[in-house]
């Protein structure tokens, strides 16, 4: 059982970050396109250029992209949990010091779970995992040619 779950935790891991960048990617589109209720749950859109709301909402869309196609994950995943440590110490925190008191969940969850694929890295399935295994080929060969050269 143990070589099993060893053996499927890479999978386990591209699977939560395919979700965890969708939904960070919905909250960016819902403040930028209005979309999925919007920015204030009747189709609003946060204004261009307003800080950091504006901001936020760009990080989240190109963030939670990047993350879901494993395409630079731990750099988008660093600079989008940074991103919820400032919502949540900025915007939540202030207002009572628990998350469950300040409305700060949301936040506080995605900048640990974006801290997590910092150190785990992005997991199977993801584009990161494509250059990989082209580099490691291209080595490869080059090792091989220097061998027999």
């Amino acid at each position: 059982m143990t070589a099993r779950l060893q053996q499927s935790q890479p999978y386990a891991l591209g699977l939560f970050r395919v979700v965890i960048g969708l939904l960070f990617l919905s909250h960016g589109a819902a403040k930028l396109f209005g979309v999925l209720g919007g920015a204030d749950g009747n189709g609003g859109t946060v204004p261009s250029g307003v800080w950091p709301f504006w901001y936020a909402a760009v990080i989240e869309l190109v963030g939670g992209a990047l993350i879901l196609v494993g395409l630079g994950t731990r750099t988008a995943a660093f600079i989008s949990s940074g991103a919820m440590a400032y919502a949540y110490f900025k915007m939540h925190q202030p207002q009572a010091l628990f998350p469950m008191e300040n409305g700060g969940e949301a936040a506080a969850l995605y900048c640990w779970a974006l801290l997590l694929l910092v150190f785990t890295g992005p997991g199977a399935l993801a584009v990161d995992g494509l250059f990989k295994s082209r580099s490691r080929a291209t080595e490869g060969a080059r090792s091989g040619a220097a061998v027999t050269a």
